[in-house]
């Protein structure tokens, strides 16, 4: 681990609103993952969120261009400035240490949401339905034409606390002109929190919230919202499942498939990344590999899967968590794993200092690409191997946020594509964990906010 091992000063994260900061008299401990106490997360009331969406959906609608330069602004300030007294380094200290995510990947994190945030201009360009106008001066409306509205004015966003790169994604509705409450994570809040204060100094000053609830307020935030985004595992995705204002972000399940037309040794170094990148707790981390070949193939690549992942963990960008946590992890490891063959360490906790723990790459081989466990997805590098064949079909890569498809074989990439239970499919040399402006995560979050209107004038 890269991060500080001094806890800082004891620090609160309170909400926000137009009114400014508030201190809740409820509230919940922020810990290390060693248990010690850094801080406080205010706790808000019912009666102060529904107060607060009132507010929300009456701030005005500032034009488009303004609100894109705003968001050009928060990008530097969020990278950059000293706000509310807090300097960049020392969010980065607070996300290192509070969270347990190494140094460098939140400073990858940070600048990534930063491009995201300038890259908006084009992005949202591309996401406008083609033939489609945004402005009711569009001389095209005088034939008719369709009008891109929004479906609402609130969005409620139910953050988790994995790493900040989640929080690239919820900005882009303050572009298109909601006002947006975002509930932060207790483990990770201090992200949502400065990008919340960079979004007011930059003039969205009665456009942002932040509300930490406890979970039993949590709720609010989803009833009083025109459109909600809700991360979560998959309990969370089937409590909101019929709910179509509500899009969940749930578990990845992330795959690489590596079909028999290349040489899989060749790819060591991109799969390894995919499993470990972002200390592998990302929802874009491969959790599983299919193999085309027989058993003795895939056993053959995990072993030295195996091997290549010990080489990338020599850099330490692992995630500390409490050591109860990860020994909990292992143990299940161990429990969902029954009937696989594992590679690499036998003990695969180790302790950094009391009461904080590291885990260590798991690789394991299922006897086959139809075992459930390859849908196991967990909060650092575990990897299940299994051998592919072309009769297994597609099904073994559904259900799936990104399929990395190591191939040369255009037809299967093809139904690879066809596949709706696949959202993003990226073919050849590809890391899972690949992300860039302008393509789309899961779906483009616009095609839950925005709807097409026909209109005449």
């Amino acid at each position: 681990m890269t991060a500080p091992e001094a806890a800082p000063v004891f620090t609160h994260v309170d909400a926000i609103t137009d009114a400014g900061e508030y201190r809740a008299r409820a509230s919940k401990p922020l810990r290390l993952p060693d248990g010690r106490e850094i801080g406080a997360v205010s706790e808000v009331p019912r009666l102060y969120v529904t107060r607060a969406f009132a507010r929300l959906a009456q701030a005005p609608v500032l034009p488009y261009a303004a609100r894109l330069e705003m968001l050009a602004k928060a990008a530097d300030l969020f990278e950059n400035a000293v706000l509310e007294g807090q300097s960049a380094d020392d969010y980065l200290d607070l996300v290192s240490l509070c969270a347990g995510v190494p140094r460098a990947i939140a400073h990858a994190s940070v600048a990534a949401i930063a491009r995201t945030l300038r890259a908006l201009p084009d992005t949202l360009a591309q996401e406008i339905p083609r033939g489609a106008v945004t402005d009711l001066d569009d001389p095209r409306l005088r034939e008719g034409a369709a009008y891109w509205a929004r479906q609402g004015r609130t969005l409620a966003v139910h953050a988790s606390g994995n790493t900040p790169g989640v929080h690239s994604l919820w900005p882009s509705a303050l572009a298109l002109g909601y006002a947006v409450a975002v509930r932060p994570s207790s483990r990770e809040p201090f992200t949502p929190q400065r990008l919340v204060r960079a979004f007011r100094e930059a003039g969205f000053t009665s456009h942002v919230a932040l509300l930490p609830t406890d979970h039993d307020v949590a709720d609010v935030l989803i009833e009083q919202a025109d459109r909600a985004l809700v991360y979560g595992g998959q309990s969370v995705v089937d409590k909101y499942a019929a709910n179509p204002a509500v899009l969940t972000q749930g578990p990845g399940r992330s795959k690489t498939v590596v079909t028999d037309d290349v040489d899989w040794h060749e790819h060591l170094d991109t799969i390894a990344a995919s499993v470990s990148g972002l200390g592998g707790a990302a929802c874009t981390c491969t959790t599983a590999v299919l193999v085309e070949g027989d058993t003795a193939t895939a056993h053959a690549f995990a072993a030295a899967l195996a091997g290549r992942l010990a080489e990338v963990e020599a850099g330490k960008l692992r995630i500390e968590l409490p050591e109860e946590t990860a020994r909990q992890l292992a143990d299940y490891v161990e429990q969902a794993g029954t009937g696989t063959t594992a590679y690499g360490r036998d003990d695969i906790v180790e302790t950094v200092r009391p009461g904080a723990a590291v885990l260590h790459p798991v690789v394991r081989v299922a006897p086959d690409a139809k075992a459930p466990v390859l849908g196991v997805e967990l909060p650092f590098p575990c990897v299940w191997v299994a051998p592919y064949r072309r009769a297994d079909g597609i099904a073994p890569l559904a259900s799936s946020l990104v399929v990395a498809a190591i191939t040369e074989d255009m037809e299967f990439a093809r139904r690879l594509l066809d596949e709706p239970g696949i959202a993003n499919v990226y073919i050849g040399a590809h890391t899972t964990t690949w992300m860039k402006p302008g393509v789309p995560h899961d779906g483009y979050l616009s095609e839950h906010l925005m709807r097409t209107k026909g209109v005449i004038r």
